[in-house]
């Protein structure tokens, strides 16, 4: 069947960018006009809007029934969930497919199967793709988790079973450690995903974080479309990424990259999806999860590989066969995006809300630009704080680089704090440059850049105020450390800057 209307269960950029992609192919898009924001910049972007503003009891995105119910009024298709609220929950594919409503995205036991960590990981290892040292089983109580821990040895990684985006996971160095992680790990994924349930694995002292586009159809045809580089993050959570990753040869993209499809073969997945590992200091790789849905980051594989991401998602959602073959995809160039956040990155990434009063972002040939906000729009509290996402590219690496660096410096927002000013850092910092750093890049290289560059003083200073943040994360909960300022922000303000 052919679609011809969607429902985009979601708002901001991506909501924009699975609009932009409809259109192109002819297909009607339906979007939601909500309380929370009334002069929101996606639903220009849409050929209906549905107004749900006066019910302000319900968010709209993470409600099945009320979807549901909006695409049989509306006789819509199909409905697209975008990343986050609903994109891996394997209710909506359910119920779409009890009301005859076409499901963008993989099938409920998939998301059940490849969303559920430790499932994931059972068919990993089943199928020989390289996990690291863990938990035979799910983790439900702090005796259990003591005694696998020790099993293991220290330092171990608790992971929520049903987590993603960083979230539900605690870092356990001694014994000591893990009630108070433990608590911590177990109430947030309560919290967040109604499931206490952990895994534990071994944990990897800064590893590089790598994932794979994958694209699969309902005929068994599967392909990847390369790698991505993850690994600048805090606290889990991704901050900038690049396609390809310059710690990958050739020979073991290849492996990487066979394991991947493997997996999604073995499980009979359909849709885009993405495989995610870790690498260690010896290039060793191990499966670390699978997010069932399209990427925040899946834009830089655009660019690399030329084909459109979304579009692939539709035509699979109606049955087409994919007419893509392996050997086919090539990488061609490199592209870097900068998640720009509303944040106050000398405040310790703190969020920062208000009415973007300027927003001037350059036109060049090598950006693209993915936003859900402009001048006069309101950044809130209630959603995420991606203003903008900015894309990009250079024939190389090194270009690329170069051309961030002329981007950062011809871009200007004003009326709300971003990440612009940790982006410009990270393209003078030496280990980004040269393309060997990891996730441990924000506490290590990034502020190492700082102490290099200040007076003796100012040094002393940031130093203290890390063995500082660096106890108390020890012995707080990561409350404390969100609230905190880093060194390197410290460092700027100690200067007056």
């Amino acid at each position: 069947m052919k679609i011809k209307s969607i429902l985009i269960a979601n708002r901001g950029e991506i909501a924009i960018r699975i609009a932009r992609t409809a259109k192109s192919m002819g297909i009607k898009t339906y979007m939601f006009l909500s309380h929370h924001e009334p002069n929101a910049l996606h639903i220009e972007h849409a050929d209906e809007v549905i107004d749900v503003s006066d019910n302000t009891f319900i968010n709209v995105y993470t409600n099945i029934d009320k979807l549901i119910e909006v695409a049989l009024e509306n006789k819509i298709d199909a409905i697209h969930p975008g990343y986050g609220f609903l994109s891996e929950n394997p209710y909506l594919p359910r119920e779409c497919e009890r009301n005859n409503i076409i499901f963008i995205g993989p099938s409920s036991k998939a998301i059940n199967q490849m969303g559920n960590k430790g499932l994931a990981r059972n068919m990993a290892i089943k199928n020989k793709v390289p996990v690291l040292l863990g938990s035979k089983g799910v983790i439900s109580t702090l005796e259990e988790a003591e005694r696998t821990s020790e099993e293991i040895g220290y330092p171990v990684m608790l992971k929520a079973v049903a987590g993603g985006g960083g979230k539900g996971m605690r870092v356990v160095r001694k014994k000591s450690e893990l009630a108070l992680m433990y608590k911590l790990a177990t109430n947030e994924a309560k919290s967040l995903f109604d499931n206490d349930a952990m895994l534990i694995e071994k944990f990897v002292e800064n590893p590089r974080h790598v994932e794979f586009q994958v694209l699969a159809d309902k005929k068994g045809n599967v392909v990847h479309l390369f790698e991505r580089e993850c690994s600048i993050q805090r606290k889990h959570q991704k901050l900038l990424e690049e396609a390809p990753s310059s710690a990958l040869t050739e020979e073991l993209r290849a492996k990487i990259g066979a394991d991947a499809v493997r997996l999604c073969e073995a499980t009979g997945y359909y849709s885009a999806g993405t495989v995610e590992f870790l690498l260690d200091k010896d290039l060793n790789h191990y499966f670390m999860e699978m997010n069932t849905r399209v990427q925040v980051e899946h834009p830089i594989t655009e660019e690399i590989t030329g084909f459109d991401i979304i579009e692939q998602q539709i035509k699979i959602a109606q049955d087409e066969a994919m007419d893509i073959k392996q050997e086919d995809i090539k990488i061609n160039g490199w592209a870097i995006e900068l998640r720009v956040n509303a944040e106050d990155v000398q405040s310790g990434f703190a969020p920062s809300t208000g009415l973007i009063e300027q927003m001037d972002i350059p036109n060049k040939k090598c950006l693209r630009v993915d936003s859900g906000y402009q001048v006069g729009k309101v950044v809130i509290s209630s959603f995420d704080s991606l203003v903008a996402k900015l894309i990009i590219t250079g024939k190389n690496r090194s270009e690329a680089i170069k051309n961030c660096r002329s981007v950062l410096n011809s871009t200007t927002i004003k009326g709300v704090k971003t990440t612009l000013p940790f982006f410009k850092q990270v393209m003078r910092t030496p280990s980004f440059v040269k393309g060997n750093y990891n996730t441990s890049f924000i506490e290590t290289d990034l502020e190492q850049s700082f102490y290099q560059e200040d007076d003796e003083l100012v040094a002393a200073a940031a130093l203290a105020m890390q063995a500082y943040l660096n106890e108390q994360e020890k012995i707080n909960s990561d409350t404390l450390s969100d609230k905190s300022v880093s060194a390197w922000a410290m460092s700027k303000k100690i200067k007056g800057n």
